[in-house]
């Protein structure tokens, strides 16, 4: 059996309950070693065997998977963040659905979410924007065109960016020439939730100087919005009629 186990963010302790207890458990871990807190791997067993992925590639992953699962052994592919945002899992699970190897999926907290939780903001403001978008930028791996950032972020939807880090100038570029005001909200965070994170809250103009001056060009998640911004204020929001006193809901009668 193989379970795809999303480690969270960063910290430790950001893994889900269910992941902690396959870590326990597990007599083979693959671990996504450029991206994953090596502290949770002091969860396994002292007689685990782990492997770097980083240093990996599909085949020879599929080729430990498959030897373990010969075996009966109980094997934990630990990805940063969520493995289904950038994990590269379907490509896993279709090689192993060739094998007739059973699998499942845990999930885990997304940069974006463990960013939103270091900055307190939250991307879907009622009156501001109800749309969250995660994207990246086009590098050796395309990205559709109908699927631009710049329409995305003219659309006023709360927009994070991923694996573009060490691209600020040409995002913050391409944007400013679409039409986007450099004085739209905007956030880097590198390195969400560990001992070593930065964050940084301003506006797109200001991104490529922030990146250069603190050295962040991996590991980080750009954002993009005025939701961003909510903590200024200029950005006035709607309040949530969930909690509106005169708001009728499946679980109160509204005051009148």
């Amino acid at each position: 059996m193989v379970h795809f186990v999303g480690a969270g963010p960063g910290a430790a302790d950001l893994i889900t309950v269910r992941g902690q207890e396959l870590l326990k458990k597990a007599d083979i871990v693959i671990y996504a070693g450029s991206l994953v807190n090596k502290e949770l791997l002091k969860l396994c067993r002292s007689d685990v065997k782990l492997y770097d992925s980083a240093v990996m590639t599909l085949d020879e992953v599929i080729g430990v998977v498959k030897d373990a699962a010969s075996c009966g052994k109980d094997i934990v592919r630990l990805h940063s963040g969520d493995p289904s945002i950038y994990g590269a899992i379907r490509e896993q699970i279709d090689e192993l659905c060739k094998l007739d190897i059973a699998y499942d999926v845990t999930p885990g907290v997304t940069a974006a979410m463990g960013a939103a939780a270091s900055l307190g903001i939250e991307y879907t403001l009622p009156g501001v924007t109800q749309t969250f978008v995660i994207t990246r930028m086009k590098g050796r791996t395309a990205v559709p065109e109908a699927e631009r950032i710049e329409d995305m972020v003219k659309c006023g939807a709360s927009v994070a960016v991923y694996l573009s880090a060490g691209m600020t100038e040409e995002l913050v570029g391409s944007l400013t020439e679409a039409g986007v005001d450099g004085d739209t909200p905007a956030a880097i965070v590198y390195k969400c939730s560990w001992d070593e994170e930065k964050r940084y809250v301003g506006t797109l103009a200001e991104l490529p100087e922030v990146s250069r001056r603190e050295g962040i060009d991996r590991s980080a998640v750009i954002l993009i919005g005025a939701a961003v911004g909510q903590t200024d204020s200029r950005t006035s929001y709607e309040r949530s009629k969930l909690y509106d006193p005169g708001f009728t809901t499946g679980y109160r009668e509204g005051k009148r």
